[in-house]
């Protein structure tokens, strides 16, 4: 995880440079708040929309068309205009795929500045309250003072947890458990 002045790299140049110039403007308005806020909630909205998500990944559509239609789904959902004038910024640059990975890498922009640190697990099952706290616990024990946990669930793990923080992975998940087994007989053989 990056330090300082430097901005999280979350794997796009470009989605990391309109993060840190939107960041930049929302603090500029003292709107950062506001901002994260509507980011967050544009980040669902895309997820949950299959035609968004199309609008985002087509190629053909020219940049008025797509500016038009991104522009009624923003007002429709009652985006602010600072958010709705960024993601036109973005439509004019032919960065309209870039969309969703500029909405995490802002995420992880603002993390960083509060000092967040994301956990991104994945479980078989979705996580009780109670595995939460718990898990929780023992990130802070580890040394994860301010943690947010960002959950998702792989039934493909069978069971156990997947934990990445940054550049660390924990994984202890009965799937790579069973690998690893797997190997070490195959080693014994």
């Amino acid at each position: 995880m990056a330090s300082g002045g430097t901005t999280v790299s979350t794997g796009g140049g470009v989605a990391d440079r309109y993060a840190a110039a939107l960041y930049a403007l929302a603090s500029d308005q003292h709107a950062l708040d506001l901002v994260v806020d509507q980011m967050d909630r544009l980040g669902r909205t895309i997820d949950a929309s299959p035609d968004l998500r199309r609008l985002l990944d087509s190629p053909l559509i020219d940049v008025a068309t797509a500016h038009k239609a991104s522009n009624a789904v923003l007002q429709s959902e009652g985006f602010p205009k600072l958010v709705q004038d960024f993601v036109g910024v973005v439509v004019v640059n032919r960065r309209l795929n870039a969309l969703r990975g500029i909405v995490r890498a802002f995420a992880a922009l603002v993390a960083q500045k509060r000092g967040v640190v994301v956990a991104h697990v994945q479980s078989a099952h979705p996580l009780t309250d109670v595995q939460e706290q718990q898990l929780r616990a023992r990130l802070i024990e580890a040394g994860y003072g301010n943690v947010d946990i960002q959950k998702s669930v792989d039934p493909g793990l069978l069971g156990g947890l997947v934990v990445r923080i940054g550049a660390r992975l924990f994984d202890s998940s009965l799937k790579s458990r069973l690998q690893r087994l797997q190997y070490a007989m195959k080693g014994a053989a």
